[in-house]
């Protein structure tokens, strides 16, 4: 279950892939300005 994240709140870790299939973690980032963005499941109302 994901938590839910107000606006400018900090986030918790996290490791995805990127569109390469490399593994990227959050703190990768760390001192950087990231902005992240999420979208409904697709093909679904919202």
């Amino acid at each position: 279950m994901m938590e839910k994240v107000k606006i400018m709140e900090k986030v918790p870790e996290f490791t995805r892939m990127d569109q390469h299939e490399n593994s990227i973690q959050l703190s990768d980032f760390q001192g950087q300005k990231v902005i992240l963005y999420f979208y409904p499941k697709d093909n679904t109302p919202g």
